[in-house]
């Protein structure tokens, strides 16, 4: 396993990270998730993802209890704040209010003094950003959390908070987690330059497009019964990745990893996201350890220019 700096921070997380939406506290068993975040671990996994609102608590429950058996500061834990956690006025978005209590409810589910990583799960246009950023700066201070950052904000909303932070003398959000896959590309455009230049740094979530970039998806094909896209409690997240001309331009890259490399294509997925200089770790879930061992050997893959540029031909025609 490589590790990269989290943005201009010190701190070093695993170039693949593992997350639990849509799987701990939900569709995968309880058990089964602790065996595979020791499984991640004990491959070097340092980086371990989840929010407050993943099944209502249960994922942050279940991450919590499997990491008790490894020391406190051998691993780096992230989670989130700003979706409903009940049915109040109060119960979401980023008041200093929502954030303060929710931190709290996080900190007593997962069973630890600290968060490494506390993230604004989106952006909250009905609470000053001065708010925010000064009520994630006193947890700081209280030794609540070690470092803050947000998640799928654009560039210039992460601009305002970088010179609202500067202008106050507050401690800096260090990382973005935003969507990131061969598929969905929009951070290139602006998050990512900007984001470069105040030394955040990128966490992606979804780099294999929901599984879509595994090529368990085949076009003109039934969707595998156990998969995802099967699954109707789910399914709406990875709607939008399985149209006929997408699966026909993954079925190209398939063979390119095949053919060329000789790899799986959620490894080559994996490996050309990591090209990115700005991505610190790309977040991936599993619900088998199989799964995990094949995206930690991504981090091994190389790609030549040549490679990038027919990846690029290919990726092109998706747009």
């Amino acid at each position: 396993m490589q590790y990269r700096r989290l943005g201009n921070s010190g701190v070093k997380i695993s170039e693949i990270g593992l997350g639990s939406w849509l799987t701990y506290g939900s569709t995968v068993e309880d058990n089964n998730a602790v065996d595979i975040i020791h499984k991640a671990y004990n491959s070097g996994i340092n980086f371990f993802d989840t929010a407050n609102v993943y099944n209502r608590g249960e994922a942050e429950k279940v991450v919590g209890k499997a990491l008790q058996d490894f020391q406190r500061d051998s691993y780096v834990l992230a989670t989130k704040v700003y979706f409903p956690m009940g049915d109040g006025p109060n119960d979401r978005g980023l008041s200093r209010k929502h954030i303060i209590e929710q931190c709290n409810a996080s900190l007593k589910r997962l069973n630890v003094d600290y968060i490494d990583l506390y993230q604004c799960h989106r952006f909250d246009p009905e609470t000053p950003v001065e708010e925010t950023l000064m009520a994630l700066d006193d947890l700081v201070k209280q030794g609540k959390i070690l470092y803050y950052g947000v998640s799928e904000w654009s560039a210039a909303q992460i601009t305002d908070a970088v010179h609202i932070a500067k202008e106050r003398n507050l401690n800096q959000m260090v990382s973005n987690q935003p969507i990131y896959n061969m598929i969905k590309r929009y951070i290139e455009k602006d998050v990512l330059p900007v984001s470069e230049q105040n030394g955040i740094g990128q966490v992606v979530f979804s780099p294999l497009a929901q599984g879509v970039l595994t090529g368990k998806y085949k076009p003109g094909q039934q969707f595998p019964k156990d998969s995802r896209a099967a699954n109707e409690d789910i399914s709406k997240f990875i709607s939008g990745f399985l149209s006929e001309p997408i699966l026909e331009q993954v079925a190209r890259l398939e063979k390119l990893a095949h053919n060329e490399l000789n790899i799986k294509l959620s490894q080559l997925a994996l490996a050309w996201i990591l090209r990115q200089p700005g991505v610190s770790s790309a977040i991936v879930g599993a619900s088998r350890p199989s799964q995990l061992e094949e995206n930690i050997l991504s981090t091994e893959v190389e790609l030549t220019t040549d490679i990038l540029n027919e990846i690029e031909d290919i990726l092109t025609e998706l747009e």
